[in-house]
């Protein structure tokens, strides 16, 4: 899996290399270096994070392949005995291909934001993959609009019934628009709803962030919130303590977690039932020595 995480990465930072000049696709591919070079760090991680994206990344490198594919299809059209009907089906299907891209590159975007078990070194490699993705889309864009010119120019009938599938694909993306709008709203509704917070630590760091005060827990208007790490409950079920002492000091159902030991005694805490077990509290404190 880790070999595919970079390959389809690094096979993407070079996309389009293909409709340039010779001279322009080796200044693309000195441009892409840097970004390959820091990709391979990618494969390092092997979590489920890095997975989905590499998933939707693949299918933006896909998408990509498939327009070029489809821009051959009609520039041999051009050049043979021209017909009418399969050039116009095939910039259907790029517009198609384009808008759909174009909402993998913001999905893309977005679960790199979420991402919460991927460290900052790989996530500035997935931010210039992103940037890379998004100037090939523009790049596509200026080439289409010459296309489109040119079809237009040789034809009229063309023109026009490339006209309204603009008209349509305008239509559906301001429809796309308000439908992704409504569902970002109910996302960052659906992210806060599930959202806690857990810190551990001595009863010194505890005390020096006023989460701990003689004996009470996050009474004090002073607590320290930062001092807190923010998880996704749906996700986090596990909590390594790094410590062969451990209570939590927050309530809890006692049949909701379990405190487990390593082959090194020390304790790593599971959440058997996250429903249950963030009922009563959504702050997570456990003393650790």
């Amino acid at each position: 899996m880790k070999k595919i995480i970079f390959l389809a990465m690094a096979a993407a930072a070079l996309t389009f290399t293909g409709c340039q000049s010779k001279r322009e696709k080796e200044q693309a591919k000195d441009n892409s270096q840097a970004t390959i070079d820091s990709l391979q760090r990618v494969i390092q991680q092997g979590d489920a994070e890095s997975e989905d994206m590499a998933r939707v990344i693949q299918q933006i490198q896909d998408g990509f392949r498939q327009i070029n594919e489809a821009e051959g299809r009609i520039t041999k059209e051009q050049e043979g005995a021209p017909a009418d009907g399969a050039i116009v089906e095939n910039m259907r299907f790029i517009q198609q291909q384009m808008r759909l891209n174009r909402k993998l590159i913001a999905e893309l975007r977005q679960q790199l934001r979420n991402a919460s078990q991927t460290n900052k070194e790989s996530k500035n490699a997935y931010e210039a993959m992103i940037d890379e993705f998004d100037s090939q889309l523009q790049a596509k864009n200026e080439e289409l609009k010459t296309l489109r010119r040119q079809l237009v120019e040789r034809d009229s009938t063309i023109g026009k019934q490339i006209e309204q599938i603009d008209i349509l694909n305008d239509n559906v993306e301001n429809l796309t628009a308000k439908n992704e709008e409504k569902d970002r709203k109910m996302n960052e509704q659906d992210q806060v709803i599930n959202t806690a917070w857990y810190v551990f630590g001595t009863k010194k760091e505890l005390r020096e962030q006023n989460i701990l005060q003689k004996g009470d827990v996050m009474r004090s208007a002073e607590a320290n919130k930062d001092y807190f790490t923010a998880i996704d409950i749906r996700v986090t079920k596990k909590i390594p303590l790094s410590s062969k002492s451990a209570e939590l000091l927050t309530n809890h159902p006692a049949d909701s977690y379990s405190l487990e030991k390593d082959a090194q005694g020390q304790y790593t805490l599971r959440i058997t039932n996250p429903e249950k077990f963030w009922s009563v509290s959504r702050y997570l404190v456990i003393l650790v020595k």
